[in-house]
């Protein structure tokens, strides 16, 4: 057996429990994935095939972990188990059965931008103009109907009076057409398919009910109602189902995420064991007691008191600031504070409710020189030079992927425009074949003389390509796709700054590439493209650079940081408007205040402004009702230094900037001036803040904090190599 005596006695009592169904409650930094791999590793010893195990989590980046750790503790067997996210089991699920269904092994995944280009195509044929349709709203409807197991008939018949319901139910049918036709499934088929397989084919949910004699799932409160179909279905057999969660971080109703399924669990399973895990190993004791005081007010949860032996630490501080402004300049001067006595910038994390608040903090730790990292901007496998190049991949793998091959037939530019794609896609339709097929046999349709070579040319590349992938490793195949397509030459003419940008992503694909390729256990080209379609923004966050990082609370969830921000806690903005008049809403936005609190390992600054321009508008809203709930006594206000900064009526705060990469980053740029030797009490001039009086210098490593009190902007620290340019010493 593997050794557990470093474990507590819950997590002991959680382990040791390998038969029957089990619900593990456990609190935020409980220590909850020690549980769940040495449960695999003793369930393993006991006998059991590592394949026989599955181990079902939320993100990529933990399922990793999770094998990574198993590995560690029982060789190499350990990375047989199946611990992967629920969408990456279906997949591999559907890979082996989806003929039964129709539909061919070689499906593409459709990403959301995807989704929106086929919908925005479905409301044209139907003649429905997508200003008045939003594209984005339709999809979302579907994607709730799908987790209710509802078809387009049974979408229309839940609401028949209900105008909208029927015009999305009849771009719900035409959509599923169309991605049948293409060979695609969007990330709610995935799930629905997987559930409808296993209701449809007996024998093939026997087989997997067989073949998983245990099954462990991660995050159980945030599961919807797909999931819990599909876990119920393959636990009936031998009922050996373990599930570990926190009711009070069920935080995703939003996506269909149901509390219910963790809170019925016992019902579900009468003879269930529960184990409570309440100690908590990474906040203080101040963090946790306003942790426990905010959630305690809810009622729909099953209770628990977390506790600490790290002993009390620090007070929680609460900040209240005149404006957005003042609030984003309290954040950057801390941070240099605690930089300057030792911290490292990736101590710190900076939490709001939505994205829009982000502008304000971005800027002022600009203006700073403090690095910092925004996760949730574009990701690399969103930009649109490597979804060209995915599209090719995908093509290869499946050449009847219409949606994908629109992109790229002209792309580089062959000749055929947008006219020609039409006539395409049309002659595809009539026929009721592919593109690709129409484009194979382009020089026996006379509408098509013209682009006949080009078009078949085309295909025959493509043909070449698709052989090729069965002979040679994926890098070796990515070459050939990159000479072959001419689409590198073509950014390599354009010679100008963006081209390259774009060039220099491409290239960088082939690092992915390579590095899937080095990783697999039997690397295939829809291996990759599997992976890459099931990628979310938690999978790529490292904490490796050192910057502070921004994110909203959702995105946080599951990490953890020395010092915590906690932003914009106003009514209106945390509890947000639109849950005001809504129970079920605010006791959802009280686990999501609950998640950001227990972010903070020693440190936590609850901070709210008196007004806030936010979406051009100012607004004066009350403190929100979680900084009471916490147990937080108003301060007599923020320091002086953060005295409001007037601002002109009607004017705007200056805009967010632009995100440029899955996660933004801002690093301290060189300076384009040697920086300035100066000591206390020296006068500078700066090009923004004017005049003022060097109150302090602090050396930091290579560079230095300064403390400058400024005739008309106050008294600001700033990084004395990213000041270069703009200071000069006063001589005046």
């Amino acid at each position: 057996m593997s050794d557990i005596s470093h474990l507590n006695e819950r997590q002991r009592e959680a382990v040791e429990c390998t038969e029957g169904p089990l619900l593990v409650l456990a609190g935020a930094g409980s220590g909850k994935t020690a549980v769940l791999t040495q449960r695999c590793a003793r369930i393993i010893r006991e006998g059991t095939p590592p394949w026989a195990v599955l181990a079902i989590t939320f993100t990529n980046k933990a399922a990793k972990e999770i094998k990574e750790r198993l590995i560690g503790i029982l060789g190499e067997e350990g990375g047989e188990v199946w611990a992967m996210t629920f969408h990456a089991a279906c997949v591999r699920i559907l890979r082996r059965e989806i003929g039964a269904l129709g539909y061919n092994r070689s499906f593409t995944v459709y990403d959301t931008d995807d989704q929106k280009r086929v919908m925005k195509d479905v409301l044209k044929s139907l003649d429905y103009d997508e200003k008045r349709v939003n594209p984005q709203a339709v999809l979302s409807l579907i994607g709730r109907a799908k987790d209710s197991e509802q078809d387009p008939k049974a979408l229309a018949a839940s609401a028949p009076d209900d105008y909208f319901t029927r015009i999305v139910s009849e771009c719900y049918a035409l959509y599923q057409k169309r991605l049948f036709d293409a060979n695609a499934l969007d990330f709610d088929d995935i799930l629905a398919l997987t559930v409808r397989l296993f209701r449809q084919e007996k024998e093939v949910l026997a087989y997997y009910q067989r073949r998983f004699s245990y099954i462990l799932i991660d995050e159980y409160q945030d599961t919807n109602r797909l999931q819990y179909s599909l876990v119920s279905m393959l636990a009936a057999a031998h009922r050996n189902l373990c599930v570990v969660g926190d009711d009070d971080q069920s935080i995703y109703g939003f996506r269909g995420a149901t509390i219910e399924n963790i809170l019925s669990f016992e019902k579900q399973y009468p003879e269930a064991k529960v184990v409570r895990l309440e100690q908590n190993y990474r906040s203080t004791g101040a963090i946790l007691d306003a942790a426990n005081r905010v959630i305690a007010k809810n009622s729909g949860r099953k209770g628990k008191t977390l506790w600490t032996g790290n002993g009390p630490g620090d007070p929680v501080k609460l900040v209240i600031t005149h404006s957005e402004n003042d609030e984003a300049r309290f954040i950057s001067e801390t941070v240099l504070t605690e930089a300057a006595q030792g911290a490292s910038f990736r101590d710190f994390c900076v939490l709001y409710r939505m994205n829009a608040q982000s502008g304000r903090v971005e800027t002022q730790l600009r203006m700073s020189g403090i690095p910092y990292k925004v996760v949730g901007g574009m990701r690399f496998f969103d930009r649109a030079e490597v979804k060209d190049m995915m599209a090719y991949l995908q093509i290869i793998h499946n050449p009847h992927d219409d949606l994908r091959l629109t992109r790229i037939v002209n792309n580089p530019p062959r000749g055929v425009g947008a006219k020609g794609i039409s006539v395409l896609q049309a002659l595809a339709a009539r026929d009721g074949v592919s593109c690709f097929t129409v484009a194979e046999q382009s020089d026996t349709y006379p509408e098509l003389a013209r682009l006949a070579k080009t078009l078949t040319d085309f295909t025959r590349e493509i043909t070449a390509l698709g052989k090729l992938a069965l002979l040679v490793p994926l890098p070796d195949l990515y070459d050939a796709v990159l000479d072959r397509s001419g689409y590198p030459q073509m950014l390599r003419d354009r010679d100008d700054d963006e081209s390259r940008g774009r060039l220099e992503n491409v290239m960088e694909l082939k690092s992915n590439i390579a590095g899937y390729q080095e990783s697999a256990e039997e690397p295939s080209l829809g291996g990759f493209l599997d992976e890459t379609a099931l990628f979310t923004d938690l999978d790529k966050y490292e904490d490796a650079d050192n910057a502070v990082t921004l994110m909203t609370v959702h995105a946080a969830k599951g990490l953890e940081f020395p010092s915590v921000f906690l932003t914009g806690m106003e009514e209106g903005i945390f509890p947000g408007s639109r849950s005001q008049l809504d129970p079920a809403a605010i006791e959802e936005e009280r686990r999501l205040c609950y998640v950001a609190v227990t972010r903070a390992k020693r440190r936590l600054y609850v901070l709210c402004a008196e007004e806030r321009l936010l979406y051009g508008q100012t607004n004066h809203n009350p403190m929100s009702r979680f900084v009471g709930e916490m147990g937080l006594e108003p301060p007599s206000r923020a320091p002086a230094a953060y005295a409001p900064v007037k601002r002109a009526a009607g004017t705007a705060a200056p805009a967010p900037s632009p995100r440029r990469a899955h996660i933004s980053e801002f690093r301290t740029p060189a300076a384009a001036a040697k920086p300035i030797s100066l000591s206390k009490g020296d006068t500078v001039a700066h090009k923004r803040f004017g005049r003022g009086l060097v109150l302090n210098v602090t050396p930091m490593g290579d560079d230095a904090m300064l403390e400058i009190a400024f005739e008309e902007s106050g008294t600001r620290k700033l990084m004395r190599n990213f000041a270069a340019p703009f200071l000069t010493r006063d001589e005046a």
